[in-house]
């Protein structure tokens, strides 16, 4: 490969590294953390804990570093007794974060039809 051509990834070869990439973003914890940093203020850790419920503290911790090696959350420490830690989304993950909005805001406005249709579903296969 030359030095200026760019690599050609197709995330329906199984050896696509975008791959990974989407798997790490089909995790709602994922989504919810980079929905939740999507407003551009500096959250600290035990802020995004409390403020997407039911996540663990091991969960999320985990997540964030994740996202941060990925290039989508930043994290900035400061040096105060004991040590502030804040995050917030870099510029790759505030592209993705207005994804992640319309993909959350169209869960939300079709949750009646999606649980009708489950109803039928489970109505039509009960039994077997």
């Amino acid at each position: 490969m030359t030095a200026n051509r760019r690599p050609v990834y197709d995330v329906y070869s199984q050896d696509c590294p975008a791959r990974q990439t989407l798997d790490r973003l089909a995790d709602k914890w994922t989504l919810l953390l980079i929905g939740r940093l999507r407003g551009g203020e500096r959250l600290r850790f035990n802020q995004l804990r409390r403020e997407v419920q039911g996540i663990s503290q091991k969960v999320l911790s985990q997540t964030l570093k994740k996202l941060e090696r990925d290039g989508l959350v930043d994290r900035q420490v400061y040096a105060t007794v004991p040590p502030t830690v804040e995050y917030s989304l870099t510029d790759l993950g505030t592209t993705l974060g207005e994804t992640i909005e319309h993909l959350s805001r169209w869960a939300e406005s079709n949750m009646p039809t999606i649980l009708k249709a489950q109803q039928r579903y489970d109505a039509r296969n009960a039994g077997g």
